[in-house]
C-alpha cells in the first residue's frame, strides 16, 4: 500500500534544467566551444563533481574568462529563460490528490535548500511538503540513494510504501536504489537522455498521462 509520495524538484516540478543547458550552451558557443548534451548530462540531477559547467572553459580549456562575470551571465540568462516556464503539467493535481488522499508528501532534491525554498514560495507550493531533503542534508546527492532514504525516514514510511516522482536518469537511479517505486516524467532536456530499465517504474510525458489512482493503489 502506498503511503507517501516524494517529489524531485528541478525538472520535475518546474523545468529549471532545460534553461540551464540553453544558458550554458549559448555561452560556450560564444567562446567557440560546443557543449553537447552528453557532456552536460553528467551534472543533470546530481552535483557538479563529474562536470562543472561553470569552470570547464577555464580549468580544462584554459580560456581567459572572468569566473565571476561568467557565472553572473549564466544566472542572468537562466532567469530570463525561466520567465517562460510554469509548473509542469499535472504536478498541482497530483499534490492536491495526494493531500486529499491522506498520503504523506516529501521532496528530495540535489539542489541547495535556499534554491528550493525560493522557488517553492514563488510557486506557492511550500505548504504541500511535510519533509524537504536537499544537498544540505546529505554527504552524497543523487544518484546516491541518501536523499530518498532520508526523505522516507522523515515521513515515517518504509521505502516500499513510497513513490518517487523524477525526471532524470540520476534521480530515477537514486529512487530505485532506495527501494521506492518511481514515476518518471522526463522534461524537454531529460527525455533525450537514456534511462535504465527498472521494475516498479511508470513512464509518461507528464503526470497528466499517469492515473493518480493507479499510483496510489501501488499498481506498477
Amino acid at each position: 500500500m502506498i503511503k507517501a509520495m516524494v517529489f524531485d524538484f528541478d525538472g520535475t516540478i518546474i523545468d529549471t534544467e532545460t534553461a540551464w543547458y540553453y544558458a550554458f550552451r549559448d555561452a560556450y558557443k560564444e567562446h567557440g566551444v560546443e557543449l553537447s548534451l552528453e557532456q552536460y548530462s553528467q551534472c543533470v540531477g546530481t552535483s557538479l563533481h563529474a562536470f562543472n559547467p561553470y569552470e570547464y572553459l577555464m580549468t580544462e580549456l584554459n580560456l581567459p574568462i572572468n569566473k565571476d562575470e561568467f557565472r553572473q551571465r549564466i544566472h542572468s540568462d537562466h532567469t530570463r529563460l525561466m520567465g517562460q516556464e510554469q509548473i509542469r503539467e499535472g504536478v498541482v493535481d497530483y499534490l492536491k490528490a495526494a493531500k486529499e488522499s491522506g498520503l504523506r508528501i516529501g521532496l528530495a532534491s540535489s539542489s541547495r535548500r535556499e534554491w528550493i525554498d525560493r522557488f517553492l514560495e514563488q510557486l506557492q507550493l511550500a505548504d504541500y511538503f511535510e519533509v524537504i531533503c536537499t544537498a544540505d542534508d546529505v554527504e552524497k546527492v543523487k544518484p546516491d540513494p541518501a536523499l530518498y532514504v532520508k526523505a522516507v525516514e522523515g515521513l515515517g514510511v518504509k521505502p516500499e510504501e513510497a513513490v518517487a516522482v523524477e525526471d532524470s536518469p540520476n534521480g530515477a537511479r537514486a529512487a530505485v536504489a532506495a527501494g521506492l517505486a518511481c514515476i518518471i516524467v522526463p522534461n524537454t532536456l531529460t527525455k533525450l537522455l537514456r534511462f535504465d530499465e527498472a521494475a516498479r517504474c511508470k513512464y509518461g510525458d507528464s503526470l497528466k498521462d499517469i492515473a493518480f489512482e493507479e499510483v496510489a493503489a501501488g499498481k506498477f
